[in-house]
């Protein structure tokens, strides 16, 4: 049983609304739907009535709910008091994209604590949707992730300002003992999972042109001889990380495309070769504007005097 779980029920409680409870959740309804499933399934009881509008509980729905109040809000004051211990003692919360996590963040943390001094931090290393869900619903204060205009971030600027802090760019690498790819001999391509923010950026590196010759990424629900020109040797690497995909390629298994700060070393090595045009990263950290506490103040302002110093000798 999950704690949003309980949230979404109470939003429901009080909107009688799938629709304006999903709005207000930020998630879609048919997600919303499911969470308040998967809520009534761990119970074991049907806990809304949907037969009706607007939306109206059971009775076990009537009798669960003060129990869902009263643990929420245990929750949520215990919470506060461990954020307020944490204020004290200068901690920050971070949500980070798996790479950043590993290439950028540990360089970059001690950039900042040359401004601010000593900084404790929680990181969530994690894929892009559950770093958006950090953000929003999780307590989290920052949001370390790649952008590109292709694909959206969907948070209101508003309330998620962001600062640019640093860049990278996704190239297209193979191991060495792989021959070069030719229309007539492409290489397997290693895919990401299909919504993955970086599977959905490969797929556009793959349109540029000069972009290597591949095989299609395929998963196996698609007949694979729908086109006879995928390679059936394809792979798609379905926990969408880019650390998996690069020991696959330094296998031999096909090409991938990587943000450039995880394969530095395999290049510079030549346990990797490097194929085709690359595509620009911005890398960008979304503030939770809610969040004031010093230390959250202090690492935004240190994050951005040191982006604006950057850009000064770059320009």
């Amino acid at each position: 049983m999950e704690l949003k779980w309980l949230e979404d029920f109470l939003s429901l409680v009080e909107t009688r609304s799938f629709s304006r409870s999903a709005e207000a959740r930020h998630v879609t309804q048919p997600a919303f739907s499911r969470r308040i499933q998967s809520l009534e399934l761990w119970l074991g009881f049907r806990l809304v009535d949907r037969s009706t509008y607007p939306t109206t509980l059971t009775a076990e729905g009537q009798r669960f709910r003060e129990t869902a109040e009263e643990t929420v809000c245990m929750l949520q004051e215990s919470r506060l008091d461990l954020a307020a211990e944490g204020a004290r003692r200068r901690n920050v919360a971070i949500a980070a994209l798996h790479t950043l996590s590993l290439t950028f963040f540990p360089r970059w943390l001690r950039e900042i604590e040359t401004r601010t001094g000593p900084i404790g931090t929680r990181l969530l290393p994690d894929d892009f949707h559950a770093c958006l869900q950090a953000i929003v619903e999780g307590g989290y204060d920052f949001l370390l992730t790649f952008h590109h205009p292709s694909v959206a971030v969907p948070l209101d600027p508003n309330l998620y300002p962001h600062r640019v802090v640093g860049t990278d760019r996704l190239v297209a690498v193979r191991a060495p003992s792989l021959p070069a790819p030719s229309a007539a001999a492409p290489l397997p391509l290693l895919g990401y999972a299909e919504a993955s923010f970086l599977g959905r950026l490969a797929s556009l590196a793959q349109t540029q042109e000069g972009a290597p010759p591949t095989g299609l990424a395929h998963r196996t629900e698609t007949p694979v001889n729908e086109h006879a020109h995928i390679n059936e040797n394809a792979h798609i690497n379905e926990n969408a990380l880019a650390e998996a995909l690069k020991f696959m390629a330094l296998e031999g298994h096909g090409l991938a495309w990587l943000p450039h700060s995880l394969v530095i070393r395999e290049l510079a090595e030549g346990s990797l070769v490097r194929e085709g045009p690359d595509l620009g990263m911005e890398i960008r950290l979304y503030r939770n504007g809610a969040r004031i506490r010093a230390a959250v103040e202090a690492v935004w302002a240190a994050a951005g005097a040191i982006a604006a110093e950057a850009h000064a000798e770059s320009a």
